[in-house]
């Protein structure tokens, strides 16, 4: 049975840095899994955030240039490095995963894993 773990989230102020990580048990986040992460913020719908694959890695565009997903095979560990956080950036944040998958996903049918959420709030 496979698990993702969220943790890292908290209190930040504007123009911040933070750090999410998803730990997977269960399961290897080798070179086949497609891992994505999501986030949700109140009285929104989910929507994608950033997704890392065998092709490399995307972005929503309200996101480039300042969040990076990357991830530590060693660790079985995504992380999702956010640097210039802006208090839309509030909002909980989910990690998603998908086995035996070699490209992007950005829609959440794209994954069959998911974690329970860490909350992020960005204060201005």
């Amino acid at each position: 049975q496979v698990q993702l773990v969220e943790s890292g989230g908290g209190l930040v102020q504007a123009g911040g840095s933070t750090r999410l990580s998803c730990a997977a048990s269960g399961g290897t986040f080798s070179s086949n899994v497609r891992v994505g992460w999501f986030r949700q913020a109140p009285g929104k719908e989910r929507e994608f955030v950033a997704s890392i694959s065998l092709r490399g890695d995307i972005y929503v565009d309200s996101v480039k240039g300042r969040f990076t997903i990357s991830r530590d095979n060693a660790e079985n560990t995504v992380y999702l490095q956010m640097n210039g956080l802006k208090p839309e950036d509030t909002a909980v944040y989910y990690c998603a995963a998908k086995w035996g998958a070699f490209v992007h996903g950005v829609r959440e049918a794209d994954y069959d894993y998911w974690g329970q959420g860490t909350q992020v709030t960005v204060s201005s």
